[in-house]
């Protein structure tokens, strides 16, 4: 009887966090098909798509720059001191390059660009929710899918693969930088060498994966925001699981396309 009964509290205990998982699941994935249907279908509010263009681009520029080209940098030094010791110096260029334009400039500019925006979408949406201005919208007849939802996806849908781009040729200047100016490599020789390793295939999945992780940010900063309740600690709390979210699903998918892109 005592065993029986410890089963069962077992299982309750397990089975609790399970179907509050599941249960927040089937929430998000309600949420995503109603935030793409309203994405893809007319009206478009075309002013909002500006302002969040704005927002998460051009005042995303500094940031994503400082990012990449000290991750060029010092990607450049580092494989220097690694290939120094087999005489492979002249690969510096050709992994700067690939560095960046596969895999730094795509997964840190998301992940600058989901504390700085994802954050801020949370924090706004959250705080619409809990001052009850969405429902304001609704009574207005203006559906907030399209009104705040439509344009935030698709700017972080277009706007992530521009600032990835502008990244990766940062990246590649600031490896070209260190290569040049501190190991004393022949920059003509640099530049040649990254022209020729250049492949179309490295650009085409980094901006792929840009595209994806803007989707990710602008869909988690939506949902945690509408989702909020309780007041201030309510959006306080929206706005950490955005960050979190978004930030551990860019380091998930980043691996699933580039097992795409690049398994054997």
């Amino acid at each position: 009887m005592m065993l029986s009964k410890q089963i069962e509290n077992f299982l309750r205990a397990l089975g609790k966090p399970l179907v509050a998982f599941l249960m927040s699941l089937g929430k998000l994935s309600v949420f995503i098909v109603r935030a793409v249907y309203h994405a893809l279908t007319p009206p478009i509010y075309f002013k909002n798509f500006i302002k969040q263009v704005l927002e998460m681009g051009f005042y995303s520029v500094p940031v994503v720059g400082l990012t990449t080209i000290f991750a060029g940098m010092v990607i450049a030094l580092q494989t220097y001191s690694g290939f120094s010791k087999y005489g492979a110096e002249s690969a510096v260029a050709n992994v700067v390059l690939i560095s960046v334009t596969r895999e730094l400039a795509p997964v840190l500019s998301a992940l600058m660009v989901a504390g700085r925006i994802g954050a801020a979408m949370a924090a706004e949406i959250g705080t619409m929710k809990v001052t009850e201005q969405l429902d304001a919208l609704v009574t207005l007849s203006t559906n907030p899918f399209k009104y705040l939802f439509a344009p935030r996806l698709w700017a972080g849908l277009c706007v992530l693969p521009l600032l990835v781009l502008f990244g990766d040729v940062i990246g590649v200047f600031g490896g070209y930088v260190v290569g040049v100016y501190k190991l004393g490599f022949n920059p003509a020789n640099y530049i040649n060498s990254t022209i020729e390793n250049l492949e179309a295939i490295g650009i085409i999945s980094g901006l792929i994966k840009a595209a994806v992780f803007g989707f990710i940010i602008s869909l988690m900063g939506c949902y945690n925001g509408y989702k909020s309740k309780g007041g201030a600690q309510g959006v306080g709390q929206a706005t950490t699981n955005a960050v979190v979210s978004a930030s551990i699903l860019v380091l998930i998918f980043n691996y699933l396309i580039t097992e795409i892109f690049f398994a054997k």
